[in-house]
Formats: structure tokens, sequence, C-alpha cells
């Protein structure tokens, strides 16, 4: 039976507070689980307001009411307020959330910082920021991480290889249609990747050729033919975890029904055999519904793949 791998990114204080508690309530209702991935520390959100100069993010906040979402306050967060330490702030939910069995993981630090700069960053940077996430995760959880999903879908030529060094299992960074090892700056990184296949629905509300179907059944259009590789969404905690928490929960009824099994990302991992996974590049591109450019997988490379220890 083909999986649905659900992947959570807490993009803020907010989100965190009551997004991820309202998510796992309602995943716990149904008997789904989900992989949560948290960013861990300060929340700059009212920084990414100069993002307004990029190609196509006006229209995406048109779309989706950023103020109904994210609240004036988080809004302000790094400009007129202080940005509040998420992970000091929310430590002890952080917690609950993976007592309750639920996958977590890395998102980010600093989520502003990483979307807007790691693209173009050096490598000390990139590690630099991936540290400062890895000991925040620590702090919180008192283990190390084993998931990275990279805020955004923004990455550099750095960051798998990096990602093999500071001891991530595995990574769901890009978008793209199948699992892979990532190619990036000549090498093969022995950290695979599992790239978020399917539009979110941020990308779809709103938009003319969605709003008289409804996202939640424009993405049921989509997975109705069943996949031998499943699928993997990405919502944000938010997004589905506030106003969109009934167009998420349509989909989960439409996938079951569909005959998907829906569950965290390790059960989505499950089945594939990793040592078989082919290599790709990992390029950038745009994508319907999003500004700016992302991480993408790009073409096949015939290249070695990496042999797991």
């Amino acid at each position: 039976m083909p999986c649905i791998g659900l992947k959570i990114d807490v993009d803020t204080d907010r989100g965190t507070a009551e997004g991820v508690p309202r998510l796992a309530r309602q995943l716990e209702r149904l008997g789904i689980r989900a992989t949560f991935l948290f960013s861990l520390g300060p929340d700059n959100t009212g920084r990414a307001m100069k993002r307004v100069f990029r190609s196509g993010f006006l229209k995406k906040v048109q779309r989706t009411s950023v103020v109904q979402h994210y609240g004036i306050k988080t809004l302000l967060y790094g400009t007129l307020l202080p940005a509040p330490n998420i992970a000091r702030r929310r430590a002890a939910l952080m917690r609950s959330i993976a007592d309750a069995g639920f996958e977590v993981g890395v998102h980010c630090y600093d989520h502003v910082k990483w979307q807007d700069g790691v693209s173009k960053a050096n490598y000390l940077w990139t590690r630099w920021q991936l540290e400062l996430a890895i000991n925040a995760f620590g702090e919180v959880f008192g283990r190390a991480p084993r998931v990275h999903g990279a805020a955004g879908w923004q990455l550099n030529e750095h960051v798998p290889a990096l990602q093999e060094v500071l001891g991530f299992e595995y990574a769901s960074d890009t978008r793209g249609t199948h699992p892979f090892f990532p190619w990036s700056g000549g090498l093969v990184s022995n950290v695979p990747q599992y790239p978020t296949t399917l539009p979110t629905l941020d990308e779809l509300v709103g938009r003319p050729d969605v709003e008289d179907r409804g996202a939640d059944d424009v993405l049921l259009s989509m997975t109705e033919k069943s996949s031998n590789t499943g699928h993997v969404f990405t919502l944000h905690a938010e997004l589905e975890g506030g106003a969109y928490l009934q167009l998420f929960t349509n989909l989960l009824t439409g996938w079951r029904t569909q005959g998907y099994t829906v569950s965290d990302m390790p059960t989505y991992k499950a089945a594939f055999v990793v040592d078989r996974l082919p290599v790709h590049a990992i390029t950038q591109a745009a994508l319907p519904g999003r500004s700016g450019l992302l991480a993408v997988q790009g073409a096949a490379i015939d290249a070695a793949r990496p042999t797991r220890s």
C-alpha cells in the first residue's frame, strides 16, 4: 500500500504554541503519525517583510491572508518587537510532541536568516547555522536530530555534505518526485533526500484556477492515481494548525479513502531500499504559487552511490 508521508514545518513561535498542539490533537484523534520539524532559534518573522520586492511575494501574501495566519505580533518580531527564542520559550511543548510518539527534527535555527541567506552563503556560515540548530535541538530533546528539512526549501551546495558530517540520517529539503541521493558541489552526499512531491495548500488556496474546486479537491485529484513511490506532503503549523485545519482533515480522509497509508516520514522511508536510491543533482526552479526559486530535484547523475555504514 503506497504511503503519504507528512512533514510539518514549524516556522514561528505562534505556530509552535498554537498550531503544533492543535495538529497533534487532530492527528492523535485520527490515529495518524507525522514528523514535526521545529525552528529552534529567534522568531524574526518581521524581517521577512523585505521580501516584498521579490517576484510573486505580494501575490502570495494577498492570496493567503498572512496577517490572519501569523498575527500582527508575529509580523513585528525582529523589528518593532524583540524576537523570542522559540526553543527556550517552548521547550516543554516540543518535548511533549516527542513524548507523544511523533518524530521530531530540525527545520532551522533562524527561519528568516536561513531562507533569505543560505542560497548565497559560504561553507562557514552554513555550518554555523546548522550547528546552532543542532545544539538548540540537543538542549531541548537531549539527543542529536536525525532529520533536517530546510526552511523555505532553500539550500546551497554545502548543505548536503554538511548534513553528512554533522550526523543527519536523512533530509527532506527539496521539491521533487521520488527519493534520491543528492549530488551537490561535485560530491554525492550519504544523506538521502526524500523530497516534497505535492503542492502545499498555501500554494493552491486563492489561485484563480483552484478557487472553484477547492485546494483539497485539487490535491486529491493529483493523488487519485496510485503512485508506486507514494508522496511527501509538507504542511505548516501556522496554516494547517489554524485556518486550514479542516482542509487538511479533508485531505487525510480522502487519502485514506484512496487507499494510502498516511503517516510520518520514517513510515514513508521504510518503503524504499536506501542503497538502491538513484543519484540526482539539486538545482533551483520556480514553482507555481510560491515566490522565488526553490531547491528542486534535478537530472539523474551517473555517479557512484555512497556506501552506507
